[in-house]
């Protein structure tokens, strides 16, 4: 059974930072490339950062400076160290990780984790 649970999340004020965490569990981790989305309220979910196997990295432009994403293949785990917070980073984030296969793709979801920033 695969699960993603993330924390971290919570209620910050503008300029504060927050480090969201994805521990995953019934997948090669390693194999996966890894993903923090987001989705705020009345609009659609966005990619925020993503992480390859390799070790990769892209990020929004909305966030790219001040975000970081990282991972622990040891601890199955991917980070999100965010910094500088906005009050337009308030959302629900969600970890991501996803596999694409010759014939599968496997493609998987936390359940999330609110992040509120207040100005």
């Amino acid at each position: 059974q695969v699960q993603l649970v993330e924390s971290g999340g919570g209620l910050v004020q503008a300029g504060g930072s927050l480090r969201l965490s994805c521990a995953a569990s019934g997948i090669i981790f390693s194999s996966y490339v890894m993903g923090w989305y987001r989705q705020a309220p009345g609009k659609q979910r966005e990619l925020v950062a993503r992480i390859t196997s390799s070790g990769d990295t892209n990020y929004a432009d909305s966030v790219k400076g001040r975000f970081t994403i990282s991972r622990d293949n040891a601890k199955n785990t991917v980070y999100l160290q965010m910094k500088s917070l906005k009050p337009e980073d308030t959302a629900i984030y969600y970890c991501n990780a996803l596999l694409r296969g010759v014939l599968v793709t496997n493609d998987y979801w936390g359940q999330g984790t609110q992040v509120t920033v207040s100005s």
